[in-house]
This record gives structure tokens, C-alpha cells and sequence, in this order.
């Protein structure tokens, strides 16, 4: 039996205590695993609302996500928790459209009759690029492809038109002056991800009615019934470590300094509170970078496309996609209305990381007309800006070697956050599987969570 394990006192069973730090979709999973297994759980969060990136707002009569949020067919822990919640009649999975910009036109990019319409790319080209995507998603091994970059790799294998008309654009719009870097392995992940998902051109693509808010809200009741305590507001001011060891945390609510501790927050965050008493596992985590991510959400009162998720591959454009949330879920869900989310990714030296709301606004809308012609800005009814310096990490090649043990040189904190997902994309689903098997590491039972096709929670785990 562990030291963390329950143990008997006086004949009298002492409860096991974690204090958890951040309330996204990652805390909360393992409050929820924690409480479930007997455990005394007190969550800590440095915002208003829990929830994180799946933070919502009202828009249109309804809630919506301030970054946009799809799920796959094969996200089998995420519907294991909303079954857990009693509300997994609440996920609606639909048929989709995707399409690509590129040389200033609209091209439908779902079927194989698509890809041989679709004129950048040479008929050599095009059966490469469709060979090189299946070996990706369906055969290779992650492993294999660590240390060699996705550009070179596509370049290689899928041809050079592919790679500039498609890959390159995308990696570019995502990672930046990262891209060039981003190893091939993290592409497994994602189309593994996406193909996974698929019966055969066929995408269908899942949605929580009300938004993620319906999960958030069903998680808090849960936990509020199993005795959770979520305090909101309570930013974490100091880890009082001495000796190596982890006794407390300070926070703007108070001090909680019983049992273990397990971080969930982003490791940019969690560094500046470790360079006092853990110096250098405080270096060790700083070689984690995040990318942030800014969404401009347009209400408007028409269409813009027919095309639900439009990647852009010209350059010349802020955003790197046009995700027209109303061609997925039906705008009479918000009174009429139509929404647009326009995304990019960016760098912290990027000036998107500092620029105003309405240099962002002007930015993002500005080239719309090159896009449909016919927009006007007499369309937009309302606009709304979210940005996040903690979006994604940037995964470098060989990137598993710096993806941190959850169990930390500290005695008593464990961490867990976004590095442990690669090399799949984060996700909710991977956000559930992760928290699920830092439970593991810690001996909470984590048991009945399904681990299927994610390749997320293998490194740092053991």
C-alpha cells in the first residue's frame, strides 16, 4: 500500500486529499475521477468560470464557445463522461463540408471527385498526396517519424504542389516561424485523429447541444454532489516548497495545504511559481513554448459560404480558417443568425499577442471580400474577440524528450498539462484521456475510462 493510498488510524479510515490546480475540462476530469474513487477534492481556479478553453458566451439566444469546438465519431472519453453525466443524448454528430482557399478560389475538398477538381495540385500529385495522408493516418508509427520535420516529410512524399498548395500554408498559418520545425509525428496524430473518424469520405462530426457549457454545468453539479470543492477566483500566489517537498498553496482565497497537488495549469504558468523552491525543475519546464490563438466571432444576418470548416491556403490572410459554425449546427439554434469564427494561431513575438480588440476586429475582416466577393459589412450584426497565450504547444522535433514525468521532482505535486497530448492535437477527448491517466500515476482509480484511439497520455505515464 502507497503512502498516498488510504490507511487506517485508530481503526477509523483517514481519507485520501488533492488539492487540484485549474478547472478546465483537464481539472475537473480528475476531480470528477478523484471524488469517484473516495478522494476529498478541492479545486482551485484562477478565473471566474470554470471550464478553460471551453469557456462559453451568449450569442444569439444561445451559448457558444469563445474557441471553436467540434468532436469525432471515435472520442471515446469524452462519451464515456457525458454517459457518466446523464447527458449523452445532448451530443448530436452531423455530415460536414470542408473547403480550401487557394490562387483566390473556393474549392470543395471532401470527396475524391474534389481532390481530382482540385487545380493546384498535378494528377501525379494528387495520388500522392492522398497515398502520403493514408499512410499518415491509417499506418505509420509516430515513433518513426519523431526527429524528421512534416514539411520535409511532405515535401518528400506527398510532392512539392501538394506541400505548398496545402501542408505548408496550414502548418504555417498554425505554428508560424515554428512550422518548419513541427515533427512528422505530430501530423500522425492528427489525421489519425481525423481518419479515425471517417467511414470512408464520410465525416461526420459531433456537437453538444447548448454548447459546452451543457458539459461544464453537468460536471460542476457532479462534483458539487460528490462534495467537490470549486473555489473560482483563486489564482495561485505562491507554492510553499521547502526541502523538496510541497506542503501548501498559497491563493488569493486562502491557504490549502493538505494532501497532494496536481497542476493542470499550463506549464508557462506553472514555472514562475516553482523558481523559488524547485529551481530546476523550473528550467525544465520552461522549454515548453505555447502558441496563443486569437477567434474573431462575426454574427451576421446571411450565410457567407456553404462550406462548414474553409482553410485558407493563400497568403496575404490574418486568419488561417473560416469556420462557419451555422453551416454545422442550424442558425435557428441562435434566432436566425449566422456565425463565423475566424482563427489564427500565432507566436508571442507575432503582434496579434499585443494588438487591441479592434485592430483585431479590422484585421480579421478586412479581406472577407476576397473570400465572397459580395460581403458587406452591413452583414455583421455583432463581433466578438477571444484570444489565449495558451493555446497549443509547439512541438519541436523529438519533442517526447522534453515532455515532462507527472510525477514531479516536488514530493506530493503532480502536473499534467497540454505537452503530455502529443503527439496527438489537444482536444477535449485528449484533455479527459490525459487527466484520466495522471489519476493512474497518482493511484486514484482511473480504471473505467475507455482508452481507445487516442495516442494521448503515453509519455511521462509510466
Amino acid at each position: 500500500m502507497t503512502p498516498f493510498q488510504a490507511r487506517r488510524k485508530n481503526n477509523k479510515t483517514v481519507q485520501k486529499k488533492i488539492t487540484i490546480i485549474g478547472a478546465g475540462i483537464t481539472g475537473l476530469s480528475a476531480a470528477y475521477l478523484a471524488a469517484k474513487d473516495g478522494w476529498e477534492v478541492t479545486a482551485l481556479e484562477a478565473g471566474a468560470q470554470p471550464g478553460g478553453l471551453t469557456g462559453t458566451f451568449r450569442i444569439g439566444g444561445n451559448r457558444l464557445e469563445h474557441y471553436y469546438h467540434h468532436f469525432f465519431t471515435n472520442d471515446a472519453e469524452l462519451l464515456w463522461l457525458l454517459g457518466e453525466l446523464g447527458i449523452a443524448g445532448r451530443m448530436e454528430f452531423k455530415k460536414t463540408t470542408m473547403g480550401i482557399f487557394r490562387n483566390n478560389k473556393v474549392f470543395d475538398f471532401n470527396t475524391p471527385w474534389d481532390l481530382l477538381r482540385f487545380t493546384p495540385m498535378g494528377i501525379v500529385d494528387k495520388a500522392r498526396f492522398m497515398l502520403s495522408s493514408l499512410y499518415l493516418g491509417k499506418l505509420a508509427k509516430w515513433e518513426k517519424w519523431e526527429s524528421v520535420a512534416a514539411m520535409d516529410w511532405f515535401y518528400r512524399y506527398a510532392g512539392k504542389s501538394a506541400t505548398d498548395s496545402i501542408w505548408r500554408p496550414l502548418l504555417e498559418i498554425k505554428f508560424g516561424p515554428h512550422a518548419n520545425k513541427i515533427p512528422a509525428a505530430w501530423m500522425v496524430g492528427r489525421l489519425k485523429q481525423r481518419m479515425n473518424s471517417r467511414k470512408g469520405t464520410d465525416e461526420r462530426l459531433g456537437y453538444i447541444k447548448g454548447s459546452l457549457q451543457t458539459l461544464t454545468d453537468a460536471l460542476k453539479k457532479r462534483l458539487t454532489e460528490l462534495g467537490v470543492k470549486i473555489l473560482l477566483n483563486a489564482r495561485i500566489e505562491k507554492l510553499l516548497i521547502k526541502g523538496n517537498t510541497l506542503s501548501g498553496v498559497d491563493t488569493a482565497k486562502g491557504m490549502f495545504n493538505k494532501g497532494l497537488f496536481l497542476s493542470t495549469i499550463p506549464a508557462t504558468h506553472l514555472v514562475p511559481l516553482l523558481r523559488d523552491g524547485a529551481a530546476r525543475y523550473a528550467e525544465e519546464l520552461s522549454m515548453i513554448e505555447y502558441s496563443g490563438a486569437v477567434c474573431a466571432v462575426l454574427e451576421i444576418d446571411r450565410p457567407f459560404s456553404h462550406i462548414y470548416w474553409l482553410n485558407i491556403a493563400d497568403p496575404g490572410f490574418p486568419f488561417g480558417g473560416v469556420i462557419e459554425h451555422t453551416n454545422f449546427i442550424s442558425p435557428d439554434e441562435y434566432n436566425g443568425s449566422h456565425i463565423l469564427y475566424l482563427s489564427r494561431y500565432f507566436a508571442m513575438s507575432d503582434h496579434l499577442a499585443s494588438a487591441s480588440k479592434s485592430e483585431i476586429i479590422h484585421e480579421m475582416i478586412k479581406p472577407l471580400n476576397r473570400i465572397n466577393p459580395q460581403f458587406n459589412r452591413s452583414w455583421i450584426k455583432n463581433v466578438y474577440v477571444f484570444r489565449t497565450n495558451t493555446a497549443a504547444t509547439v512541438c519541436g522535433l523529438n519533442f517526447s524528450n522534453i515532455v515532462p514525468d507527472c510525477k514531479t521532482p516536488v514530493e506530493n505535486l503532480y502536473a499534467v498539462n497540454m505537452s503530455h497530448i502529443y503527439p496527438d492535437e489537444r482536444s477535449c477527448n485528449n484533455a479527459i484521456r490525459i487527466a484520466a491517466q495522471a489519476c493512474n500515476k497518482i493511484g486514484i482509480n482511473s480504471s473505467m475510462v475507455p482508452f481507445r484511439s487516442s495516442l494521448s497520455g503515453r509519455i511521462g505515464m509510466d
